[in-house]
């Protein structure tokens, strides 16, 4: 199965990593900026092919996977559906916008492709969405990271990030306000919004907090199938804060999913 990852950051490098030979999935593609092509093209083997734009490709991928950010769903995802191609898509907080959700829904039906969302950097995703079946009640998530890993948010203009000597609420609202101010941090908000009560029914606290050693998840569901709490402590990429190992992780979980011959 051929895959085409967009964009080369922590993730994607992540991804490259544990995608082995003998997989039935292989990276055969990046796609990148004009601005980053020499210098993806230099740091990877000759066997995968660094474009930047989709008609560039040498082949048609099985499976594109989105490891670089809001925009680059906003500017690619719509085109690749469309041309029947199914799309993992980390960055789950863009889909807080109603307009870039029913496009890509739209462009998923007229492609006959899916559009994948992984569980990202929280446990408990698929128990929420078969909760949802009977019904839920009340839906919290809490988000508690390092001051470091709240950098180049609205919290920055805010606080002072650097000399924060205890917790300090960054944000206390509902899911689609924290996917929108938040988008490199609150991905998870909008993964538990979506697989339960929605956007708007998602209560949300994001949280910087000095004593905090990882990035630390808590979920908590309750409804007609009872209730439950799920705390994830994560620890970062070493290349990117902001983002938990887990989050690339489930990528290539997601990945290893589509191309295996069963599917869990």
């Amino acid at each position: 199965m051929n895959v085409l990852l967009i964009g080369y950051g922590a993730i994607s490098r992540e991804i490259i990593k544990h995608i082995g030979a003998d997989e039935p999935a292989r990276i055969s593609a990046v796609l990148v900026r004009p601005a980053r092509l020499a210098e993806t093209r230099a740091a990877l083997p000759d066997d995968i092919q660094v474009v930047t734009d989709l008609d560039d490709l040498l082949m048609v991928p099985d499976l594109a996977a989105e490891c670089a950010g809001h925009q680059a769903v906003a500017q690619y995802g719509v085109e690749i559906l469309r041309r029947g191609i199914d799309l993992v898509v980390i960055s789950i907080g863009c889909l807080s916008d109603p307009a870039l959700y029913a496009e890509l829904s739209q462009a998923a039906v007229d492609g006959q492709a899916k559009l994948l969302l992984p569980a990202g950097a929280v446990a408990g995703a698929d128990a929420l969405a078969a909760a949802r079946v009977g019904g839920l009640s009340r839906v919290t998530y809490t988000s508690r990271k390092p001051p470091g890993a709240w950098k180049g948010t609205p919290a920055e203009l805010e606080h002072d990030l650097a000399s924060m000597t205890e917790e300090t609420i960054l944000l206390d609202g509902k899911a689609d306000e924290a996917a929108r101010l938040y988008p490199q941090n609150a991905n998870v908000a909008a993964t538990i919004a979506l697989a339960g009560a929605g956007f708007d029914k998602t209560d949300v606290r994001l949280i910087a907090d000095p004593a905090a050693n990882g990035n630390i998840h808590q979920l908590h569901a309750e409804g007609a199938f009872g209730e439950f709490d799920v705390e994830i402590r994560g620890k970062p990429l070493p290349d990117n804060p902001k983002t938990s190992t887990l989050a690339a992780h489930s990528v290539i979980h997601a990945i290893r999913n589509k191309a295996g011959a069963i599917e869990i």
